[in-house]
């Protein structure tokens, strides 16, 4: 098959990118012709190049870009593409623009957060050019064919993948990040990837401050602060709660297999928008014992005790006994971590969403044939 990923973000610091690259990379090994396009960029293009996929730059300034709509119609004229799979808003309306008198075997529209469809959106993907919508979890097909008055058929749920053995313990060093921030070996480091108010950050260092007091190596690393800004904000909340030695604000990281090697648990505290936590999925191949919100998608990744802790959103009391138990039961602690990884290996591998991702592309394209 021919394939045009579109995305308009080009930065490896979200994980709509990642995943875009890891299906057209992925889908490219298995054979296909696959081309990325999305704003320029030096870097996505350099990777892609070293995938032996195509990267073509469009500006997709917004929805209404003529001059990308155009261009896009000039690609799609030119390498006739079989499939055409959007990742975000903007790229959606451009692609939908240019495919108008145009269209493609198989046109898939990706959905990735929690968010009701509403009256502005719900339109572009009820549209008939529109042949699937693909989600990230069952939550989200719930929740877009309820608000969007979506047929079910439609809606096809392909979990987001995590590459099992680049996240993979045995690979990686357990304390290299630990020697680079300075936290020493005794803590018993804890890690959340994420600090917009959402994410539950706030909550998190709340469900700390019981916890400091019977066990005092406790160590909060909160990761992807994008500039001072947020790093001051996580600094002062923590300070005006009584964790300012147990709180270190962490930069955005590309190597989170390294940084999750050294951690003891890692959290996830999001109260909206989530679909499937993919920090938590990749901790949990790095064998972490977790603890995750019931929001969004995360109880379908979080499905049982044995493989993670799962808490109502927002309830701080609720993450405090979790923590607790986490830390203070190593025996069980060891045993989670071991059956996770197990879990995300047979049912959220990289390997398994591209092989349904080609199959949701072959049976578009047979049942138009």
């Amino acid at each position: 098959m021919r394939i045009f990923q579109i995305l308009e973000f080009n930065q490896f610091n979200t994980g709509s990118v990642h995943q875009m690259f890891q299906a057209a990379a992925g889908l490219r090994e298995r054979g296909h012709e696959v081309t990325i396009i999305s704003r320029p960029d030096a870097v996505l293009s350099a990777r892609a190049a070293e995938h032996g996929v195509g990267f073509e730059g469009l500006p997709l300034r917004n929805a209404f870009d003529v001059k990308s709509i155009v261009a896009l119609r000039r690609l799609i004229a030119a390498m006739r593409p079989d499939v055409i799979h959007v990742h975000k808003g903007v790229a959606h309306a451009v692609a939908r623009a240019a495919t108008l008198r145009q269209p493609v075997g198989a046109f898939v529209v990706n959905r990735g957060v929690s968010f009701p469809l509403d009256l502005w959106n719900r339109g572009k993907y009820r549209t008939r050019r529109v042949d699937r919508v693909v989600t990230v979890c069952q939550q989200i097909k719930e929740v877009i064919v309820e608000s969007g008055g979506l047929p079910p058929e439609k809606v096809q749920v392909v979990y987001a993948g995590t590459d099992v053995t680049l996240f993979d313990p045995a690979k990686w060093d357990a304390r290299a990040f630990r020697r680079e921030k300075g936290i020493a070996d005794d803590r018993f480091l804890i890690a959340q990837v994420g600090v917009r108010d959402w994410k539950g950050w706030k909550e998190l260092i709340d469900s700390l401050v019981p916890i400091v007091p019977l066990h005092p190596n406790v160590h909060l690393a909160l990761i992807g602060c994008r500039n001072d800004a947020e790093r001051n904000e996580v600094s002062s909340y923590a300070n005006e709660r009584g964790l300012r030695d147990r709180v270190t604000p962490i930069e955005y990281r590309s190597d989170m297999p390294n940084v999750f090697a050294s951690c003891d648990a890692v959290v996830d505290a999001s109260w909206a928008g989530t679909g499937i936590t993919g920090t938590v999925r990749e901790a949990m191949a790095m064998e972490k014992p977790v603890v995750a919100t019931d929001c969004g998608g995360n109880r379908e990744l979080v499905s049982s005790r044995h493989v993670g802790w799962l808490v109502p959103a927002k309830e701080v009391d609720a993450l405090t006994r979790a923590l607790l138990e986490v830390i203070e039961d190593p025996t069980r602690r060891g045993e989670v971590g071991r059956a996770a990884r197990r879990h995300v290996v047979e049912g959220f591998s990289m390997e398994l969403r591209i092989v349904r991702l080609e199959r949701l592309y072959e049976e578009i394209l047979a049942a138009k044939a």
